[in-house]
């Protein structure tokens, strides 16, 4: 069970879910029946395309974290054509999912490993180094403490803030 929850956070598993149900809806759909389609014939083939799509690029979301900014923008824009090329995007209902997962495939960003820092005195804690002083000018900008360094971000893409 453990195993399952860290693999589900280390990736963005909502969003292409959401992405795989709503490619399953758009692809099945065109296999209604007669009575609830609204067309059939060749208008059947970009749903299964769409569909299938959607479902390698939820999948994609899933096994290739890095690439889930593509993937959500990809899956948005197919779920946003097939509004119009696939029976209203699966009666609205598979371009909704679509919508709502590529956000969140877009959205996700990795989890950055948490550490407490250690107790001082302990080992491996920091030693206090004692203040620096600088001349004083007068002026409130030199009494400012300085900004620490920015922290690495943990995009594995190397995407910096």
């Amino acid at each position: 069970m453990r195993q399952w929850r860290r693999w589900r956070r280390s990736r963005p598993f909502w969003g292409g879910l959401f992405a795989i149900l709503a490619g399953a809806w758009i692809c099945v759909l065109p296999l209604a029946p007669l009575k609830i389609m609204l067309q059939q014939g060749v208008a059947g083939i970009p749903s299964f395309l769409m569909g299938i799509v959607m479902i390698v690029l939820g999948l994609t979301a899933w096994f290739s974290p890095p690439q889930r900014t593509l993937a959500g923008v990809l899956t948005t824009l197919i779920a946003t054509a097939a509004l119009v090329l696939s029976n209203l995007g699966g009666f609205l209902i598979g371009t909704l999912l679509g919508i709502l997962g590529g956000g969140l495939m877009f959205a996700w960003q990795p989890y950055a490993t948490r550490q407490d820092p250690p107790a001082p005195g302990a080992p491996g804690a920091p030693h206090a180094q004692p203040a620096q002083r600088t001349p004083h000018t007068g002026d409130a900008e030199s009494a400012a403490p300085a900004p620490p360094p920015p922290t690495p971000h943990p995009d594995p893409q190397g995407a910096q803030p």
